[in-house]
């Protein structure tokens, strides 16, 4: 279910792995007893660390600020990646993570894409030549913006370190009980927030939120692919152009970690308004989490799509 064979350059690297693990031998294990967790990414980081609390220390393998899409990882990750005692990852969105899970011995393993079904990615409107030009393949692994599909990996991550630390198993258990409600909870607060809206198409600079879409009986039309870095053609652009306008659509949405000079130069042409739907791939702003970005998502959607 590989997303995207993306980078090779980590595999020179990884080839030379057992020299470099043997030299790092204990460093990437936590010194204060706790577990230690790598998560491939934010969303599944703000897992961990809300189901493991102060029995765990989690370390996210993309850096604060960065686009996790295309990760590159150094050859003391991979490391800290081999002795961890757990990793949390989603298979087919990171390459480079997933080649050193592949290639590596981690203690224990939760696959969050084991515990979705991940959706095929939107390619109607693409042509044959666009359609091989993005490199992440037929599914969308963004699975996490809908809220609905988060409980299952809380409970995943729950039980596996449950197994690493028993004596935390009634913490795990409480902790994941919390969070799994509040996801359900955002769950019925954004069915409500949408269910009455004078417009249900929304366009986005790439399609990342097409869970969210189907999940609230929504339309997503993206300027992009599911590859944010895919540079759009000019007859995507008159695409998008046309269903504005026969749409009513009056916000183009794009990202914080991405440049939105795509989305306002269109944004420009068309006399419309620009403003941010985070992905929440990762924080732009350290004071922020996944609720209060998924909030923020939330009102900036009820103001597009003038939802009563």
């Amino acid at each position: 279910m590989s997303i995207a064979p993306r980078r090779l350059a980590l595999l020179a690297p990884l080839a030379a792995l057992p020299l470099v693990l043997t030299g790092c031998a204990g460093a990437s294990g936590a010194d204060d007893g706790t577990v230690d967790v790598m998560a491939s990414f934010y969303p599944l980081q703000f897992v961990a660390e809300q189901v493991g609390g102060d029995r765990v220390t989690v370390r996210s393998l993309t850096p604060p600020g960065a686009e996790p899409h295309d990760v590159e990882l150094s050859p003391a990750q991979v490391s800290r990646i081999d002795g961890a005692d757990l990793v949390v990852y989603l298979s087919g969105f990171q390459a480079a993570v997933g080649d050193a899970v592949a290639q590596t011995s981690p203690a224990h393993v939760v696959d969050a894409a084991s515990d979705t079904t991940l959706r095929p990615a939107d390619h109607e409107d693409e042509s044959e030549e666009e359609h091989a030009e993005h490199e992440h393949g037929d599914l969308d692994p963004h699975f996490w913006l809908d809220p609905s599909r988060m409980p299952s990996v809380v409970e995943d991550v729950a039980a596996t370190l449950t197994e690493i630390d028993p004596e935390g198993a009634e913490t795990f258990a409480a902790n994941a009980a919390a969070l799994s409600q509040r996801f359900e909870d955002l769950d019925a607060t954004y069915a409500a927030g949408l269910q009455q809206c004078d417009v249900r198409t929304f366009v986005t600079s790439h399609e990342a939120f097409g869970y969210l879409a189907d999940r609230y009986d929504l339309e997503q039309v993206g300027i992009s692919g599911i590859d944010p870095e895919a540079e759009p053609s000019p007859a995507r652009l008159a695409a998008v152009e046309t269903i504005v306008r026969d749409e009513d659509v009056s916000t183009i949405f794009f990202e914080s970690l991405v440049s939105p000079k795509v989305a306002e130069t269109l944004a420009d042409d068309l006399g419309i308004t620009t403003a941010v739907l985070d992905p929440v791939e990762g924080l732009a702003d350290p004071d922020a989490d996944y609720f209060s970005i998924a909030t923020a998502n939330l009102e900036a959607l009820r103001m597009a799509l003038s939802c009563s």
